[in-house]
Order: C-alpha cells, then sequence, then structure tokens
C-alpha cells in the first residue's frame, strides 16, 4: 500500500473523532464584527493553537491591531516545498436568531437527502475550510510522522470585517510567512460533485457623484423650465456610460483589459448557466455584445450603477428641483486595469458632460486591482490532479465577479501565486440562518487536502 492510501485510510478511520473536534470548534461564538464576540474570538483561537501544538507544530497566538492571529508552522533543514495555508476562524453575526431551527452556536445533526448535514454557524464559512486542511495536516503526522511539505498556517480572526490588521501582520512577519505558494482556502465547488480552483478575481472600486447645481430646492413650476435640474444631468450622464451594444464608452477604461485564453472560453462556454446563476432569474442577456454570460461574469470588467438618490423620495408629492442628486457606482476590474487610472478617467468623463450652472462632487478612495493566477502554474496543476483524483467530475478552472482584497494582499507582499479552493456550496446558506455543511464533504474536503499535500510533496524541484 503507497503511503498516500495510508493517510487516505487515516482520515476515514477519523472521521467520527474529526467531526467531534469539529462540532467544538463551532461552538465558539467568534463573531469578529460585535464588541461581545471578543471572548469567542479569544478563546477559539486558543483552542486552535493547542490544536496545532497538538500536530507538533510550533503555534502561537499573534496579537494585532484587531483580533488575533494564529500561527502555526512546520519546517525541516531539507529544504522542502514552503505552503502556506490560509483559513479564518471567525464568523458572520448569526441575527437575526429567531429564523434558525437550533441555536447558531449549539451545532445540531440533521439527515437530510441522504446526507449528515450540521448547523451552526460558520458550518460552511469557513471553519469546514480550516478543520479540513487541519485535518489533512494530522492525517499525515499520525500515518507518516510528517508532512510532505514544510508549513505554515496562518487562521486570520478579522475576515469578515474586511481584514483590517492583516496588512500590517504580513509586513511585520513577512520572513516567516515566506513561501513558495500560498493557498486560500475559502471557496465554492461548482457542483456537490465537481471542485473548482479560482484563477481570476475581479478587481473593486467604488464612486459616489452628487451634481449641485442651484443653492436650494427649486418650484418645478417656477423654474422648471430654466434652472438645471441636477437628477437630469445626473441621469443623462449616467445613461451615456454605455452604449447601446453594452461597452463602456469612457475612453481608455478598456486599457489592460487582456483577452482570455481560448481554452477558458470554451471551457466557461460549455458551463451550465443554471449552476452559473445559482437560481437568479437574469434575463435579456450579458449587456456586452459578443461576450457570453460567464464569461461576462467571470472575464469582463463592469460599471454598475449601485443607488440613485434626490429631490422627493419621501410620501406624498412635492414638486421641486433638488438642489442635488447623487449616485454611486461600483467598477468591476480586470486584467491589467488599474483602479487609480479608472477613478481619473471616470471623473473627468463626468465633468467634460457638465452644462454650465451645475458642479459635481466626487467621494471615493483606494480600490483593489484584478488578481490573475497563471493557470500553468505547476502548482495548480499539481491542486487540479489532486482534486481529479478525489472527486467525481474534473477540477473546473474558473473565475468569479467578486473581489477578495486577501489574494492581492498576499501575492503583492509574498510574490507568490495564491490558489484559492475550497469546498463551499450555494445552498450553504453561508452568512444566512440555518448555514450548514455535511459530513462527507467534510470527510472528502479532508482528503483532497491530503492529496494536495502530497502532490505538492512530489513538486519539490518545481
Amino acid at each position: 500500500m503507497r503511503s498516500i492510501d495510508a493517510v487516505l485510510d487515516q482520515v476515514d478511520a477519523n472521521l467520527a473523532a474529526s467531526v467531534d473536534k469539529f462540532v467544538r470548534f463551532l461552538a465558539f461564538p467568534s463573531v469578529s464584527s460585535q464588541l461581545d464576540g471578543k471572548e469567542g474570538i479569544a478563546a477559539c483561537a486558543r483552542w486552535l493553537r493547542s490544536e496545532l501544538e497538538g500536530l507538533g507544530l510550533e503555534a502561537r497566538i499573534v496579537r494585532t491591531s484587531g483580533h488575533p492571529v494564529v500561527m502555526g508552522t512546520s519546517r525541516t533543514a531539507n529544504g522542502n516545498l514552503r505552503v502556506l495555508l490560509y483559513g479564518h476562524y471567525d464568523v458572520q453575526p448569526a441575527e437575526p436568531l429567531d429564523a434558525w431551527a437550533t441555536p447558531p452556536f449549539e451545532p445540531a445533526f440533521r439527515d437530510e437527502d441522504g446526507l449528515r448535514r450540521i448547523y451552526a454557524r460558520g458550518a460552511s464559512d469557513s471553519k469546514s475550510q480550516v478543520w479540513s486542511f487541519i485535518e489533512a495536516l494530522r492525517a499525515w503526522k499520525e500515518t507518516e510522522g510528517a508532512i510532505p511539505v514544510d508549513v505554515t498556517v496562518l487562521l486570520e480572526g478579522e475576515e469578515e470585517t474586511g481584514s483590517p490588521s492583516l496588512p500590517a501582520f504580513v509586513d511585520a512577519y513577512r520572513d516567516e510567512l515566506a513561501c513558495d505558494v500560498a493557498y486560500i482556502s475559502d471557496s465554492d465547488m461548482w457542483s456537490p460533485t465537481r471542485p473548482a480552483i479560482t484563477t481570476r478575481l475581479k478587481g473593486l472600486l467604488h464612486e459616489k457623484i452628487t451634481i449641485v447645481a442651484p443653492n436650494r430646492d427649486l418650484h418645478s413650476g417656477q423654474f422648471g423650465n430654466v434652472a438645471v435640474n441636477p437628477l437630469r444631468v445626473l441621469t443623462k450622464v449616467l445613461a451615456s456610460i454605455h452604449d447601446e451594444q453594452g461597452q463602456v464608452t469612457i475612453d481608455g477604461f478598456y486599457d489592460g483589459v487582456m483577452p482570455l485564453p481560448k481554452v477558458l472560453r470554451e471551457q466557461w462556454a460549455a458551463l451550465s448557466l443554471d449552476e452559473a446563476l445559482a437560481g437568479v432569474s437574469v434575463t435579456g442577456g450579458p449587456d456586452e455584445a459578443g461576450y457570453g454570460t460567464i464569461e461576462s461574469m467571470w472575464g469582463r470588467p463592469a460599471i454598475d450603477f449601485n443607488g440613485i438618490v434626490g429631490g422627493n423620495t419621501g410620501p406624498g408629492e412635492r414638486s421641486v428641483l433638488p438642489l442635488s442628486a447623487s449616485a454611486r457606482l461600483s467598477f468591476r476590474l480586470v486584467g491589467e486595469q488599474k483602479p487609480e487610472h479608472i477613478r481619473a478617467i471616470f471623473r473627468n468623463f463626468v465633468e467634460s458632460r457638465l452644462p454650465p450652472g451645475c458642479r459635481v462632487e466626487f467621494e471615493g478612495g483606494g480600490g483593489n486591482a484584478a488578481v490573475s493566477v497563471n493557470e500553468k502554474s505547476p502548482y495548480l496543476v499539481a491542486t487540479g490532479r489532486a482534486l481529479d483524483a478525489e472527486w467525481p467530475e474534473r477540477t473546473l478552472i474558473k473565475g468569479t465577479g467578486g473581489t477578495v482584497p486577501l489574494v492581492r494582499l498576499l501575492t503583492d507582499r509574498l510574490g507568490v501565486d495564491c490558489i484559492v479552493t475550497g469546498f463551499i456550496l450555494p445552498d450553504d446558506a453561508i452568512h444566512g440562518p440555518n448555514e450548514h455543511y455535511d459530513v462527507e464533504r467534510l470527510r472528502k474536503g479532508t482528503r483532497s487536502w491530503v492529496r494536495i499535500l502530497s502532490e505538492l510533496g512530489q513538486e519539490q524541484s518545481c
């Protein structure tokens, strides 16, 4: 029997004990966004440190300006491949509590649809993801006495609040976090039988614009034909951002947008739209002509209007020309689009379309660029092989319309590829009442990490 088979058998043999500990993990009310969650966070961090120490890792709790980071390392002097495993142990608030069938921090089992499910806050996002790779490390240690690669485990306590302390932490501990490849285990599967690796994550930029015209609200009958109406100006500007083909008309907006590899376009075009849309009804197809729905979701930049406010928004009639009108927009970026460049050309675009008698105010700052991982990376290819060996369907290389600043942070600060994978499913009810995860997925997720570590152990010369 090859060592990998023995380790996989150990995962299966340990499943009951693993689930018992997972239930203990879930019982910590580690809510990062609430003041009364501090003790739950601290207790959970102490428990995780103890678990990592029990695996023979050098583990510690690192204080930050916010919630603590738990870090564990297993290093040898053999020049092994160095792998960073990231996860987060904080969770979203559980409110509304009365919408839960059982208390969110008292894990409950239910047998449903042929699966044994565990209901608790954090069951899917993201304690199951953390527990899967911790249990994989345990199986290797118990079976072979060692992990095939050098490992640093990084467990954050602030992911659900935007990771405010993580940049300073990474800068302060950059030498200890140095690695050849980083894994972020906080992602989804394509389906219950098909795993996925997310290689393309969009960047994000927000802008608020306010059009201001007269010095006060004006009577619409008296001034309606002569005074500038900020709502008319605003809606005209917004309407001019896209042409009839759905293309953005701002000069320079598509600078840095790279064409997708042909193989990705073909793979994405063959995917089920029902699965991609996760039950959301979308009519009319993609906005931008010439691109399929999934390619538009994952591979094309977008400007969307998130809210418009101005004038009479209350009950009853009020016939006024408003003093001002505002809109909030989000920009989803791809490829090499630069947030600062997009912000500048957008503001120039708006200013160039203002009529005399009005002005514009802008609010916005920061922004995150898109992140892409080389699909030919030997570590990514090795990860795909490992997942293919465990799951019935071949691993999907996919994108996401969302933004994960952590990926950009680790990519930039550590100078390595970040491989984003995980075993969350759309119907796990993450962030909502009755969040759940099934025991079989916990088992197969752990086995997947056993296989990934084995594959990486064979990539020492990469």
